[in-house]
């Protein structure tokens, strides 16, 4: 057989993304998000403006995510309709905000130099006897709870899985049953490579807030790394359609688990998006691809990818498994053997 995916923990933010997730896994967000005002260097500063319909300022308060190139960076409360973030980094900066009693919305805007910029994100207000698609009412968290989950989420963006533990530890004993704290707690399961664990307490997330990207991102990952592909599609599949811009790891989770349950078209169109979102830079992707590629029969656009894979990152494991599948492609006649290698 050709090779197949390997169980591997795919990148995402702490949304944050698989993400996160993510990655669900090497630093989990790629920008630091800071509250001390004054940008420079490569810093951005990014305000977020809460409307309605009819452009008066949002007093309810709203929950706003802020996301960098799919990656979340942070996240935080505002009852003023109103709130700043301070970015070490530039790319494309997504805001998505929810209220109680409006859908959800969300606005973005690349930015490709350090600058000031705002975001004016419009909401619509839930009528009664409507349901919201993308609704995501999350309960306050009391002062000390809050404050132990942003110890949490910090640590976890810092790599500090002891730290992280402790405070979401606290943060759960505090308020066992709000999302936002189950979802942080599925990412360091995640982190820790406790699939089976992050997969409870992602379900119970998921459960209170059914419309959730992240949290649908983050479960569908956690069911592909225990080999339970056919259960991690739906979850994934929600993710994408509520949030197309997730992040390549969502899409390459989704791939994998379209390849291990034979819908080999379903999963060269995920690996082709991952390819994208990731910039070609993550060898796990190309490995998808080629292997979609391959099994759709289009064994010398395979070829290529794997090339280019052994080119750019012939040192990693991922090169070794190209090389291999290239010397199989040859003896099975499926390519011919380049004549300058």
């Amino acid at each position: 057989m050709y090779p197949r995916g390997q169980r591997v923990l795919p990148r995402i933010g702490i949304f944050a993304v698989p993400i996160v997730l993510a990655s669900f896994w090497s630093p989990l967000a790629r920008c630091q998000s800071h509250t001390t005002p004054g940008a420079h260097g490569r810093q951005v500063e990014v305000d977020v403006s809460i409307r309605d319909s009819s452009g008066g300022v949002v007093s309810e308060p709203a929950n706003v995510e802020l996301f960098l190139n799919g990656t979340p960076c942070d996240q935080r409360v505002t009852s003023n309709g109103r709130v700043s973030f301070i970015v070490s980094d530039i790319g494309k900066f997504t805001a998505v905000v929810s209220a109680r009693g409006y859908s959800p919305g969300q606005s973005e805007v690349s930015v490709s130099e350090p600058v000031k910029v705002e975001l004016v994100v419009n909401l619509q207000p839930v009528t009664s006897g409507s349901s919201a698609a993308g609704a995501t009412d999350s309960p306050l968290l009391a002062p000390k709870a809050k404050e132990a989950l942003e110890r949490g989420m910090q640590a976890l963006r810092e790599e500090k899985l002891d730290v992280a533990e402790k405070a979401l530890d606290q943060a759960s004993e505090l308020a066992p049953n709000h999302p936002q704290v189950l979802y942080e707690q599925g990412v360091l399961d995640l982190k820790k490579h406790d699939w089976a664990k992050a997969q409870s307490v992602l379900e119970k997330a998921t459960q209170m807030q059914p419309n959730s990207a992240r949290a649908l991102a983050a479960l569908g990952m956690a069911l592909c790394n225990q080999r339970k592909y056919a259960e991690a599609i739906p979850p994934l599949e929600r993710s994408l359609a509520l949030d197309p811009a997730s992040g390549w790891q969502t899409h390459w989770s989704l791939g994998e688990s379209y390849y291990h349950c034979a819908r080999f078209p379903e999963a060269l169109a995920a690996s082709q998006q991952a390819e994208t979102e990731s910039d070609g830079q993550e060898p796990q992707v190309d490995l998808l691809l080629a292997r979609a590629l391959t099994a759709v029969g289009r064994y010398e656009d395979s070829a290529k990818v794997l090339r280019e894979l052994v080119k750019n990152h012939g040192d990693r494991p991922e090169g070794a498994t190209a090389r291999r599948f290239l010397e199989r492609l040859t003896a099975d006649g499926k390519i011919q053997q380049p004549s300058n290698p």
